[in-house]
């Protein structure tokens, strides 16, 4: 696909792999990932919060589903719109209470599955970055 505007092929079909070495390439791609999400689930495991969120009893959907979404975001391949189509982040969430609490423990345990996986400066932030904005993202009330 070609975005007009700048000229650029940054995708070799719609979802399909990235065109140019992005993100996700530069960080160990699917592998990293994989790692990344397991990491941050076995903190959500246990988080007497955060866990109720996860309508299966069995966390392993949801760690599948992430790691599609990130690959996806940081231009691996576009698994995660092929299947479930587009993220609609905030709405897929809005069922559930994400309040201050829910957002600062989901990123703790995403800050210890990022401190494990040892990145560069420069990646780690690019990472750090996203995360946090997204989770700032998703509070959807402040009630308690």
């Amino acid at each position: 696909m070609t975005n007009d505007a700048a000229g650029v092929h940054l995708r070799d079909g719609e979802n399909g792999p990235a065109a140019i070495r992005t993100f996700y390439d530069e960080v160990g791609g699917k592998a990293f990932f994989e790692k990344l999400v397991h990491d941050f689930y076995r903190g959500v495991a246990t988080d007497p919060v955060l866990k109720p969120m996860y309508p299966e009893e069995d966390l392993g959907p949801a760690e599948h589903r992430l790691v599609m979404f990130l690959e996806q975001f940081w231009g691996g391949p576009g698994t995660y719109s092929e299947q479930r189509g587009h993220p609609r982040l905030r709405q897929r969430h809005q069922p559930f209470k994400v309040n201050p609490d829910a957002r600062d423990r989901w990123l703790g345990h995403m800050r210890e599955a990022v401190d494990l996986a040892e990145l560069p400066p420069l990646q780690r932030e690019t990472l750090w970055d996203y995360l946090e904005r997204a989770a700032f993202a998703m509070v959807n009330t402040f009630d308690e």
